[in-house]
């Protein structure tokens, strides 16, 4: 970029240690402490922000910390109901706009004065370059004729004078589209993000613990410079109140320089791990070793793949200019050891703030349930089952509630396994996903290869599918008092809405298999609930 000056040369090499001890949850330890609070702004330096991508995994963490050091702030979403059960809406003021769509980003950034775009389209899949730029010359624009004082803009570091992978270009390109719109900009250049729910964070994980023997890209040979998610965002909220003179582009990173097997050997030991023997092979392309992450982890191959392509460069910081304007934490940037240290306690202890889950997968429809399908003249197909149980309304959403992840669908579990093999072979979601937290649900949780559509809490669940399936698909649950006293009316249906001929065959082809699963899912799900009803009167004597 023409903005970046005063390179002080590479950060020197660092690597990680050879033993560890597993990690133990213990909240006396202050390597464990929990995250130390930001000091407020003072009332002059509060400043009014809209914030993108408030549904992804950055934007959803930072939101609550510029609220706590006393921002204004204004998320915008194509849909706001996504953000209706976030712990933080009641705070903000959400508004509709969509990034593609010119004419409804207007109102949203009238009267903001700071400007920070989170979106990244690559779970979208296809042309995802194309529609990051669209997105940044849109932001440009609008923010430019809003007369907004500073754009904030996360990027990602990468070398200077080299072919980039499709990833790190758009990246640069956004970046570089931001800085030319006329509006004081700061891109932070991080390194790969460590924190519970991160999508590189998950990789490393799942692919050091799946495999004891991991063949690899020789790119694995390749350095980089994690940085935990809490530093990222000490320099997110900072970067709101720069003066108005920094405009450029800076590199931020931990203290660590690792080769990217190092990252994965770092993960082993800090897990209680053995270090996993690494082979270098050439002809693993990016293209082979997305295939590979997308049937061994839970990222899709539509993240993996530009996730993967980054790796292809050493990835480091090569200046610290950032220091002079945002210092570090007053204890220091976390090492990298450290950083997965914190996300797994904080993962032990169902502490998920945010996951990159919540991005929806590639290709799957993002419409609701049409209110009435059928008599607009849609094809649907629906398999309803009902049954009264003697359980009371609150067991029986309990078990509902729960559902998917550890817990399982309550019904033929080798069905079930059979379909997310499926979808990760065709390049899917699979059943690797879980869901953030194993008894509470809201909008937009994902669950497996679902996603939260709708909920009630107490009354009705809707998940909508985002496994590949020609046509779309969702399964709903209703939980009412019924007519005889003390009981409940337990009541299931998945729906189905065709594309093409496909789709049909497709529905009939299973529905076979659909009578098992969902008349055992139904029964099962009583019983659960039946036996929580009567462990509960135990209890109670």
């Amino acid at each position: 970029m023409n903005e970046r000056q005063g390179s002080t040369g590479p950060a020197p090499r660092a690597t990680t240690e050879t033993t560890s001890e597993p990690v133990e949850v213990d909240a006396l330890d202050p390597d464990l402490a929990p995250e130390a609070p930001m000091d407020p702004v003072p009332e002059a330096e509060r400043r009014r922000v809209l914030v993108t991508g408030a549904t992804g995994y950055v934007g959803g963490r930072l939101i609550p910390r510029l609220l706590h050091v006393g921002h204004s702030v204004r998320a915008l979403a194509r849909d706001p109901g996504r953000l209706a059960d976030a712990s933080w809406a009641g705070d903000v003021e959400v508004v509709r706009g969509d990034l593609e769509d010119p004419g409804s980003l207007v109102e949203a950034f009238a009267g903001q004065q700071v400007v920070y775009h989170l979106v990244h389209a690559m779970s979208a899949g296809g042309d995802f370059q194309a529609a990051e730029l669209e997105q940044a010359r849109n932001v440009a624009r609008a923010a430019r004729e809003a007369g907004v004082e500073r754009i904030v803009y996360l990027s990602g570091l990468h070398p200077e004078g080299e072919e980039l992978s499709k990833h790190l270009a758009s990246r640069v390109a956004v970046g570089d589209t931001l800085l030319a719109s006329g509006v004081p900009t700061i891109v932070l250049e991080a390194g790969i993000v460590i924190g519970t729910g991160s999508a590189s964070f998950e990789m490393i994980r799942h692919l050091t613990e799946v495999l004891p023997y991991m063949p690899a890209p020789k790119w694995v040979r390749n350095f980089v410079q994690p940085i935990a998610v809490r530093d990222v965002l000490h320099y997110l909220v900072h970067a709101a109140v720069v003066p108005a003179e920094v405009h450029g582009a800076f590199d931020v990173g931990g203290p660590d320089v690792l080769r990217y097997g190092q990252v994965m050997n770092g993960y082993a030991l800090e897990a209680g791990l053995k270090q996993r023997p690494i082979a270098s092979l050439p002809v693993l392309t990016p293209w082979l070793a997305s295939h590979w992450v997308n049937l061994v982890t839970p990222v899709p191959r539509a993240i993996a793949m530009p996730l993967i392509g980054s790796l292809m460069h050493d990835c480091v910081v090569t200046e610290r200019r950032i220091d002079a304007i945002i210092p570090p934490p007053a204890d220091g940037l976390i090492g990298y050891r450290r950083a997965v240290r914190l996300a797994l306690v904080r993962e032990q202890r169902g502490d998920i703030e945010s996951s990159w889950r919540s991005a929806s997968a590639a290709g799957a429809p993002s419409d609701p349930l049409p209110s009435d399908p059928g008599w607009s003249g849609s094809t649907v197909y629906e398999d309803a089952r009902e049954r009264t149980t003697s359980a009371p309304p609150d067991a029986v959403w309990e078990v509902v509630e729960s559902i998917g992840g550890e817990s399982g669908w309550y019904s033929v579990p080798m069905l079930w396994s059979i379909r997310g093999l499926m979808d990760r072979i065709v390049g899917g979601v699979g059943l690797r996903r879980g869901r953030r937290d194993p008894e509470r649900l809201r909008a937009n949780d994902v669950v497996d290869f679902w996603r939260v559509e709708r909920i009630e809490r107490g009354r009705m669940l809707r998940l909508r599918a985002e496994m590949k399936v020609p046509g779309r698909a969702w399964i709903e649950f209703r939980v009412d008092p019924a007519d005889e006293p003390g009981c409940t009316r337990y009541r299931q249906r998945a729906i189905f809405l065709p594309s093409g001929l496909g789709g049909r065959l497709y529905w009939w082809s299973l529905v076979p298999a659909h009578h098992v699963i969902f008349d055992t899912m139904t029964t099962r799900i009583v019983g659960a609930a039946e036996a929580l009803a009567d462990e509960r009167r135990r209890a109670r004597g």
